[in-house]
Order: C-alpha cells, then sequence, then structure tokens
C-alpha cells in the first residue's frame, strides 16, 4: 500500500485495486476499505455498466452513496474544442470536483479499480487530481498481467529476462522495434488494435511464440495461440503474451536443406547501448552465436543458446562453419562489432555464401552504429559534408593502393575516416598516413582519435595533423581528419567541439 499526507480537506481518498476480475482474486484490504468506505465511486462507460462495480458487488450496501463516473465517450469522436484529450480532461476534472465534495464533507471515498489502480487505470486521473489534497491510500491489486501469465500456465519472466509491458494503441512500427527486442512481452488493450498488434508480433518474428488471453479470471475467459485468434472476435479485456524464453519449446532444427538461416548482426562499438531493436530480436531467437571471442562476450548469455567464439583472424573459417550450422537447420547469429558491412564480417559470410554448397541458405544483414559513427557523435559533427571510410591495414591489400586513395581522398578535400590504423605488428602507418595528408591539408586540420568509443576506457580528443603522434594510436583507435571545411572550437564549458559545414564554399 501507498499512502499520501493531507494539505487539505478532512475527509480520505482510497484508490482500491480489485484485480482482474474474480471477486475471490480481491485483497483483504480492499474489503476492509469498501466496507469502512461513505461512497464508492466507479468509473463506467455511458451503457451504465461498470466492471469495477461488478467485480466489488457482493461488497457494496445499500446505505453507501455510489458516485457513477461515465465516460462522455470512449472510442468516437467528439466536436470539443480541445478534442478527445481536452474531453476526457474536462471529464476527469469534473469527476475530481465531485469526489472533493465527499471528501471536503469529511467522508471517506473508495474509488474502484479493476486490476491496480495505478496501472493503466482510470484511478490515477483522480489521484493526480486529488491526492496532495487529501489524506490518500492506494490499495494494489492482481494485474492482468499476471492473471493472464497465471492462466496459461507458464513463466512469465525467469532470470535475467526482461519483461516489457506494451499498450496495443503504439504505432506498429513501435510496437514491432519492442516485441523484437524483448524477453517477454504482454500487449494490453487489444479490441480495435488486434490486426496491427498481430501485424508486430509476425514482422518481429515473435507470432510462432506468442499467446492470447481473454477476459482472465472472468466469465467467458478464453486462451489461446495468438496466431489462431480471430481478430473480429477480440474484445478490449485482452491481452497478447510473450512467455518466458527459458525451457520454452524451441522449434526442433530442420534436416531439409536451406531451413536454417544465418543472420549477421552488429553490435555497435561497444556494449548493449549501442544495439538496435532488430539486433537484439535476431540475437534472442538465434540457436548458435558465431562470432569473435571479444563480440561474443557483449551479448548475453541465453540457456539454450550454443556460442562459438574464435579468433580474429579466421573469417572464412567462422563464416563457412556459421553456414554450415544453417545447413543443418539452426537459426544462426554471426556477432560483428560495429556494422556488419564496414570492414567487419558481412563480406566475409557473403562470400562464402555465394558457392554453389551454400546459396539455398538464408542470409541476412542488419546494420549497427559503425565505429565512425560513434566517435564522429562523440566529437560533434566532422562527418556533417561528404567523407571517405578507408583502412589503413595493409594486411589485406597493398601499401601502394592504401597510399593511392589516401591521396585522391585528400585531393578531392574529403574528410577522412581512417579504420584499423595501427597494431602491435603495424607501427608505422599512422605516420605515413599523417605525412603524406600533410601534403595536402593545413597542419591545423582537426584530427579526432576516438578510442574504445562506448567502453569503460572511451577517449575522445582533438589535435592538429601536424601534432598526431602515431604512438598514442592503437587498434582500437578510429581517426576523423577534418577537410579544409571543417571548424575545431572550444565552446564556453570547455569543451571542444569539431564539426564540418554541410555548405562549401563555390568554386
Amino acid at each position: 500500500m501507498s499512502e499520501q499526507q493531507s494539505t487539505g480537506g478532512t475527509g480520505r481518498l482510497y484508490g482500491v485495486g480489485l484485480g482482474p476480475g474474480d471477486p475471490a482474486l480481491m485483497t483483504v484490504r480492499a474489503v476492509q476499505i469498501i466496507a469502512e468506505a461513505d461512497v464508492v465511486a466507479y468509473h463506467s462507460a455511458r451503457h451504465g455498466r461498470s466492471i469495477a462495480r461488478s467485480i466489488a458487488a457482493q461488497h457494496i450496501r445499500a446505505d453507501h452513496i455510489e458516485e457513477a463516473l461515465v465516460y462522455p465517450l470512449t472510442t468516437e469522436t467528439t466536436d470539443h474544442p480541445g478534442g478527445y484529450r481536452g474531453a476526457l480532461d474536462e471529464f476527469y476534472t469534473e469527476a475530481a470536483a465531485r469526489l472533493a465534495v465527499h471528501l471536503d464533507a469529511g467522508r471517506t471515498v473508495a474509488v474502484l479499480a479493476e486490476g491496480d489502480p495505478l496501472f493503466y487505470g482510470s484511478y490515477q486521473h483522480m489521484h493526480k487530481r486529488l491526492a496532495h489534497r487529501y489524506a490518500t491510500e492506494v490499495v494494489p491489486g492482481v494485474t492482468s498481467v499476471s492473471a493472464a501469465a497465471a492462466r496459461l500456465g507458464t513463466p512469465l519472466v525467469e532470470g535475467e529476462e526482461v519483461l516489457t509491458i506494451l499498450p496495443g494503441t503504439l504505432p506498429e512500427e513501435e510496437l514491432t522495434a519492442r516485441l523484437a527486442a524483448t524477453d517477454s512481452a504482454v500487449v494490453m488493450k487489444l479490441g480495435r488494435t488486434f490486426p496491427a498488434v498481430r501485424r508486430a508480433f509476425e514482422a518481429s518474428g515473435r507470432l510462432p511464440e506468442a499467446r492470447y488471453v481473454e477476459r482472465a479470471t472472468m466469465a467467458g475467459e478464453r486462451t489461446g495461440d495468438l496466431a489462431d485468434t480471430d481478430a473480429d472476435s477480440v474484445p478490449y479485456f485482452a491481452v497478447a503474451v510473450l512467455p518466458s524464453r527459458i525451457d520454452a519449446p524451441r522449434p526442433a532444427p530442420s534436416a531439409a536443406p536451406g531451413t536454417g538461416e544465418v543472420v549477421v548482426v552488429g553490435t555497435g562499438p561497444a556494449g548493449p547501448l549501442w544495439l538496435t531493436p532488430e539486433t537484439r530480436g535476431a540475437l534472442a531467437a538465434a540457436d548458435d552465436l558465431v562470432g569473435y571471442t571479444t563480440y561474443l562476450d557483449r551479448v548475453p548469455v541465453r540457456p539454450g543458446q550454443q556460442r562459438h567464439g574464435s579468433d580474429n583472424k579466421v573469417e572464412s573459417e567462422r563464416a563457412e562453419f556459421a553456414l554450415d550450422l544453417a545447413r543443418r537447420g539452426r537459426r544462426v547469429a554471426v556477432v560483428s562489432g560495429g556494422d556488419p558491412g564496414v570492414f567487419a564480417m558481412a563480406t566475409a559470410v557473403l562470400e562464402v555464401a555465394s558457392q554453389d554448397a551454400y546459396t539455398d541458405i538464408a542470409v541476412r544483414v542488419l546494420p549497427g552504429v559503425t565505429a565512425a559513427n560513434a566517435a564522429a557523435a562523440r566529437a560533434g559533427a566532422p562527418l556533417g559534408h561528404d567523407y571517405a571510410t578507408l583502412s589503413l591495414s595493409d594486411r589485406l591489400k597493398p601499401w601502394e593502393v592504401i597510399a593511392e586513395r589516401l591521396r585522391a581522398a585528400a585531393t578531392a578535400d574529403l574528410v577522412l575516416a581512417l579504420y584499423n590504423p595501427g597494431s602491435r605488428s603495424r607501427t608505422w602507418q599512422v605516420g605515413k598516413a599523417r605525412d603524406l595528408l600533410l601534403e595536402h591539408r593545413s597542419p591545423d586540420t582537426p584530427v579526432v582519435l576516438g578510442r574504445d568509443v562506448g567502453g569503460p576506457a572511451e577517449s575522445v580528443r582533438t589535435v592538429r595533423l601536424a601534432d598526431l603522434d602515431p604512438a598514442e594510436v592503437d587498434m582500437r583507435t578510429i581517426l576523423i581528419v577534418g577537410s579544409s571545411q571543417t571548424r575545431w572550437v572550444r565552446r564556453g564549458d570547455g569543451r571542444q567541439i569539431v564539426w564540418t559545414p554541410r555548405r562549401y564554399p563555390e568554386g
């Protein structure tokens, strides 16, 4: 229970949670409050029937003063000058004023609420308008979420899983993104929103897992698979449920050729903050995770998944291994840092997947935040105009090719994002690149050094091109070299920012 102190009248306000519908699921405290109340208030639609009142009916006496707070509209349109929201705000204000009359007269007012009063409930609108003025107590109730899980008889969340509760009224794309990213979920407020909710489950790849619960613990209760539910039969008091994935039945790998899938995912430059919802969903749905061990360590461990870590220098072997797993019917996520298509694993996977032995295997590439984008955002906006992305590693191409491309980009006055600038075995490339660029750029050209962006050892600073020290650059560093137009200033708070104007001087 939660309680607030009075700063106004002598009456007492109660928000009384009644549970999901079965009167036997009311709490002892809820029954006590109703028995002690002078006034019993409840919301209803214009037809006058109130679910909240029907739950508590056996506890309402003839001497109770009843206040039916009847909504002026539900889903229909209105000519109110403030629109639908304005009409409801006016109604809530008027309803609160009606209850305030009783509270000012010293009466105890119990506002009934199905489920929990502060969980998508109508009571909260009274609470926001009255609780600061009168002594108030909120009596929690069993939510429809808990009731639905109980009626399905399956765990909702376990261990480190995350539960997301969503209103079905969200935009379909938002629902899709959140369903893809979470472990477990409950979508409330179905009814007319059901077609869009179902499409969101399907688009997120979660439809086979989804369950349906209608009127949990109430007369007319119905449960089943969401995919088999007729949209025309779905009432408002229904929920869609994604139960716990832990120990849940997973589709058995098929032995049929081409039934598996490889999804190449980018984890961004560091940890979970950089993952997209689509990537989170693909990682959670995979039977197997394949990748460089450092990148696999960024992905949460999930029961039932197999993890196959390897060294960073065996990309082709890793790709072939992933495709072989998929050929056996497995759902495989190949984990890459940054964006998998930028100096990363997508190319290796697609190259092997183009061989005759793997052409029937489905392969998808999901984007991730690149190291260049991450470092640029930390520094300001140095990539605000045209830029080129190059790797300084000469392990897969000769230095002569790298130097030629550096000259071409420098001559074109492009901002440069330089990947793989140095390592323990490559210590001279940064110095060579700096000297070459100084033939075309001012010594004062800003250079952003972004190291371990998003990680615990993050460092982002800016130096003059002439002052770029190769000893301060390693494999975890990305360099962004400005063009002739790139600006570098120190703001009033002492922070240095770098940006490249979008306009370029006319020739």
